[in-house]
C-alpha cells in the first residue's frame, strides 16, 4: 500500500478552525503540489480529505474526485488516520489531505515505530510504502516534498 500524508497549505487566521480558507500563497502551493502529483501519483489513487475548508480547497487543486471524512478534521488521531486510509493492509494508494498533529504523528509512527510530535510544514507532502521483504513488514519512505519544492 502507498500512503501519501499532505498537510493542508496555508490558510488564513480566524477564529472559526473548520471555515478558514487559504491565503493567496496557500492556493499557490496547493497548485504547484497538484501539478507535482500530477506527474508522480500511484495509479487508482484514493483521496481523502478533512472537512475543514483549507483542506478541501487543498484537495480541491488537484481537480480530482476525492472523499471528505470528518474524523480527519484538525482534532484527528492517528487512529483515525489508520481506520480511514486502511494502512497498511488496504489495496491500492491513499491520499490523506489533513492536519498538524496528526499527520506529523502518523509520519513518526511509521518510520520511528511510536507516535512524537513531528511538524509537516503546511502544503508538504510525505510519501510512504508497505512492503514485505523476506517475510519481514517493511516501512519505505519514498518522498518528502515540501510546498517550495513542488514547482
Amino acid at each position: 500500500m502507498d500512503l501519501l500524508l499532505w498537510r493542508h497549505a496555508e490558510a488564513e487566521e480566524g477564529s472559526n478552525d473548520l471555515q478558514r480558507p487559504l491565503t493567496a500563497r496557500g492556493e499557490k502551493q496547493a497548485r504547484a503540489m497538484a501539478a507535482w502529483l500530477h506527474e508522480h501519483r500511484p495509479k487508482n489513487l484514493r483521496i481523502i480529505a478533512s472537512p475543514a475548508v483549507r483542506t478541501q480547497q487543498t484537495a480541491a487543486a488537484l481537480d480530482l474526485p476525492f472523499e471528505t471524512h470528518r474524523q480527519l478534521g484538525p482534532e484527528a488521531l492517528v487512529s483515525d488516520l489508520i481506520a480511514v486510509s486502511g494502512w497498511p493492509d488496504a489495496a491500492g494508494a491513499t491520499l490523506i489531505v489533513g492536519h498538524q498533529p496528526a499527520l506529523g504523528q502518523m509520519a513518526s509512527l511509521l518510520l520511528a515505530g511510536s507516535e512524537a510530535n513531528w511538524t509537516i510544514k503546511k502544503g508538504a507532502l510525505w510519501w510512504f510504502t508497505n512492503r514485505v521483504r523476506a517475510g519481514e513488514t517493511q516501512t519505505v519512505l519514498r518522498a518528502v516534498i515540501p510546498a517550495d519544492l513542488s514547482r
